[in-house]
């Protein structure tokens, strides 16, 4: 039996739910449905949607959330977030979070700037591990700290160990230097360049 229900517009709610391993959740609108077919249940949140699990807020023109113990979010159009924890921010176009297992994936245009760390990166494909603190960008990667500029096709950020590998067609702008090779690490604490394979670069004294 399909169920449907709407709150009045432009009223706001915050509710709390059923927690993910101690996880407070709480979520807002201006407009929510909800339902439950073929045992699914989902609660779609629209109009000044925003969704807070533990530290982490989600801000977007529609959010779902569904799965058991609302375990997932589906953000679309105009996804903003941020980590408050760690200070880290994004945006995209769309983005999926696992509240089990605190993994966010934001595809489209999508952005994620680290603010602790000075550094901005920006991507087709991001997704950001909260507990194992790595993040992978994927396609059109490009990461800016101070006046280094990365670029590449797929990257790895630890941000514990502050460390970035680049892979395919990776290049590495530092000042007036340009660094290319096969493969690419650099340390963001100090700012050096370990490269392999089909090295090249050029210096300016």
């Amino acid at each position: 039996m399909f169920q449907v229900f709407y709150l009045l517009l432009l009223v706001y709610i915050t509710i709390l739910v059923t927690p993910v391993r101690g996880d407070t959740f709480t979520f807002r609108a201006d407009r929510m449905s909800g339902g439950r077919a073929s045992g699914r249940e989902i609660t779609v949140l629209t109009g000044g949607a925003e969704v807070r699990s533990d530290s982490l807020l989600l801000k977007a023109e529609r959010i779902e959330i569904h799965g058991d113990n609302n375990q997932f979010i589906d953000c679309t159009g105009g996804v903003w977030g941020r980590d408050e924890d760690k200070d880290i921010l994004f945006q995209t176009d769309r983005l999926r979070y696992d509240r089990k297992l605190k993994i966010a994936r934001l595809e489209g245009n999508s952005t994620l700037e680290d603010k602790k760390n000075d550094i901005v990166a920006k991507g087709r494909f991001i997704e950001y591990d909260d507990q194992a603190e790595i993040t992978i960008f994927q396609v059109s990667v490009r990461l800016f700290k101070d006046t280094m500029v990365c670029r590449s096709e797929y990257a790895v950020y630890r941000r514990a160990e502050k460390i970035l590998d680049l892979s395919g067609f990776p290049v590495v702008f530092k000042k007036e230097d340009e660094f290319r090779a096969d493969r690419i690490r650099v340390d963001l604490e100090t700012d050096d360049v370990t490269m392999e394979g089909a090295v090249s670069g050029s210096i300016k004294d």
